[in-house]
């Protein structure tokens, strides 16, 4: 693939190119490092008009997916706990309230660091849905960093008290009305893709080269394998969205990633306001002038 250089041009589509609209849904069920949600409703109205079956293979809190309430979805995920979540939210709400309220009542009753400590440790000992649900929750910043070795979560105790069971009830209940049409699974994204036919829409959100190397499997993500997945998708008569890097410090700097030519057809630059992680690693300190800007790229 010939590749340009990204530091040169950027063209941004007008507002008017805006085709679908969808209300914007607040309600997040995980707290998730890069998670779309509060800009999930404009990166929507960027999709085709008209699609067949919608993939996220890259589903992490599920942020476009839960805004976007597609009738007939394929959302997977490379990361095993995080998919059971997702799965028992579908076929079982209750145990996933469950989940969540009996961690929640034993920091209750209990020191707060301690419990918190004791759940990471049984996460770490076995990783599972039940303990990652509830430490996204009430880990610092929401910041669910794992170490590259071996995967050990290593996020302190955050200072914030997580939402009560019943505000959270809630949230798993609409949540589960808005996955109906979904069916989520435990893959690769390239397998995920390449089951996708020629009108499906596919909406990629990878770890970001210049900003989320502490997520679970980006140290190994490589992106130019992505782009040629994605290259083949189009080829194949399927449309592609992509989130990538793109600036920092309210625009600034640009993030310079190796994007072939050719490949996307439109580049609109959204406000992704302030990081999450940006908030994590600068401990409390003014956020002034660290605002950040995503790339949506479309092959369409």
């Amino acid at each position: 693939m010939e590749i340009k250089d990204t530091a040169q041009l950027y063209l941004f589509e007008p507002q008017t190119n805006k085709k679908r609209f969808v209300e914007p849904f607040n309600m997040s069920l995980l707290k998730w490092i890069g998670s779309k949600q509060r800009m999930a409703h404009e990166i929507i109205s960027y999709f085709p008009v008209e699609f067949g079956t919608y993939f996220e293979p890259f589903l992490g809190s599920g942020g476009i997916l839960g805004t976007l309430v597609p009738r007939d979805a394929i959302a997977s995920d490379v990361f095993l706990p995080l998919i059971e979540i997702w799965q028992t939210l579908k076929k079982s709400p209750a145990t996933v309230k469950q989940w969540y309220g009996e961690r929640w009542q034993k920091m209750e009753s209990g020191d707060k660091v301690e419990i918190y400590e004791q759940i990471k440790a049984s996460y770490n000992a076995n990783p599972n849905g039940a303990d990652l649900l509830f430490l996204t929750r009430s880990c610092y910043g929401g910041v669910v960093r794992f170490r590259k070795v071996d995967g050990y979560m290593s996020t302190p105790c955050g200072i914030h008290t997580p939402i009560s069971p019943e505000t959270f009830s809630r949230r798993v209940d609409e949540w589960n009305k808005r996955v109906e049409g979904a069916k989520f699974f435990h893959l690769d994204y390239e397998e995920a893709m390449n089951a996708s036919k020629p009108g499906d829409l596919i909406y990629c959100d990878p770890p970001y080269a210049h900003s989320q190397t502490i997520l679970y499997g980006a140290q190994s993500f490589n992106l130019e394998r992505l782009l040629s997945v994605i290259e083949n998708c189009k080829t194949r008569g399927v449309f592609v969205a992509l989130s990538i890097d793109g600036t920092k410090r309210s625009g600034n700097m640009i993030c310079d990633l190796p994007l072939p030519i050719g490949l996307f057809e439109r580049e609109i630059l959204i406000d992704a306001g302030h990081s999450m992680l940006k908030r994590f690693q600068m401990n409390g300190k003014t956020l002034v002038g660290e605002k950040v800007a995503d790339r949506l790229l479309l092959t369409y």
